[in-house]
């Protein structure tokens, strides 16, 4: 018995214009430019709005719940990743979801940063009545100026009115820009209010390239019996022992007060090669006042110095005292660069 199978519908499409490069370069320009100059208007229009909607949310001894359905439910999720890495606890809601049980999610500790270009998102209804009946602060981002969700909101952040971007002016785009730099505005506002530091981001950052610019020497460098170290006095035979033990490619020299007075590497080994040698003292061999740095300084600023004077290692101090060492091996495995 033979089956027979039917097409398969598609849909109905336009006859599609022939194109050129230039005809290509030209819809992207004029996109961008769009954007571009609605980013100018929205800046030039903040103002004391802003400011209240930053007390609301700084206020806040909760998290901030961002929201929104479709395209401005994308823009919150990353908005609510901002404001988590850079000081501001914030996790997204589902307004569809928050309808069927993650109303929970919100307490009356946090505030809400609610997102529609409209206003009128029927789905955003469950959660600004929330909202209301628990008096959470709630803070909106719309082009609706009058809109339901502008009337209830606390605070009403209104988009200045441009067409969006698409050619029939209905794929959201203008708007989704807007609010996704607003969203940023905020996130960093927050973040100088707060004081946030480079240290305060590495530690929402341990892994990647942005945690790698942060790293210290003191995360990397060799200490404890790993350094490699021999008093003013000690044998240049002994010197090379541990030269090879430690496997640095060099000894650091110290005081009789534990200082760093010197190091001895191959070139200076080089320089001094005799057959009297191995009976001559470290002191006679090093050399004086060697190039050190801080445990607290950048990894990448070691880097840099190693790079500079050509050389393959540092010892880090403190107070004079040498507490490790850092290679340069240590910073390439940890991609500092």
């Amino acid at each position: 018995m033979k089956t027979r199978t039917k097409p398969r519908p598609t849909l109905p499409r336009a006859a599609a214009k022939a194109r050129t490069p230039a005809d290509d370069l030209a819809a992207g320009r004029r996109v961008l430019s769009a954007e571009a100059q609605a980013l100018v208007a929205l800046a030039g229009a903040l103002g004391n709005a802003f400011v209240r909607a930053l007390d609301l949310l700084a206020a806040a001894p909760g998290r901030v719940i961002v929201t929104g359905m479709g395209k401005s439910g994308h823009v919150a999720r990353k908005i609510a990743a901002t404001l988590a890495s850079t000081g501001t606890p914030a996790l997204f809601v589902h307004p569809g979801e928050a309808s069927h049980g993650d109303l929970g999610m919100i307490t009356p500790a946090d505030a809400v940063l609610a997102l529609s270009n409209s206003g009128e998102t029927q789905e955003l209804s469950d959660i600004v009545a929330y909202t209301r009946r628990f008096r959470i602060p709630l803070v909106a981002i719309t082009a609706g100026e009058t809109s339901t969700l502008a009337e209830a909101a606390d605070v009403s952040l209104v988009l200045p009115e441009n067409g969006e971007a698409c050619p029939m002016g209905l794929a959201p785009t203008t708007s989704t820009t807007l609010m996704l730099a607003l969203g940023d505005a905020i996130a960093v506002a927050l973040l100088e209010r707060k004081g946030f530091s480079a240290e305060d981001f590495h530690v929402f950052h341990p892994r990647g390239k942005l945690a790698q610019k942060f790293l210290r020497v003191g995360d990397l460098m060799h200490g404890d019996d790993e350094l490699p170290l021999i008093g003013e006095d000690g044998a240049m035979s002994d010197a090379l022992l541990t030269m090879t033990a430690k496997r640095f490619g060099c000894v650091g020299v110290t005081d009789a007060s534990g200082r760093l007075a010197g190091i001895i590497t191959d070139g200076d080994l080089r320089r001094h090669m005799s057959p009297k040698l191995l009976e001559r003292r470290a002191r006679d061999v090093m050399t004086a006042n060697p190039k050190t740095i801080r445990p607290q300084a950048l990894a990448a600023e070691a880097l840099g110095v190693m790079n500079e004077k050509k050389i393959t290692s540092l010892f880090a101090v403190e107070n004079r005292r040498p507490v490790g060492i850092i290679h340069i091996h240590d910073c390439l495995r940890a991609g500092v660069a």
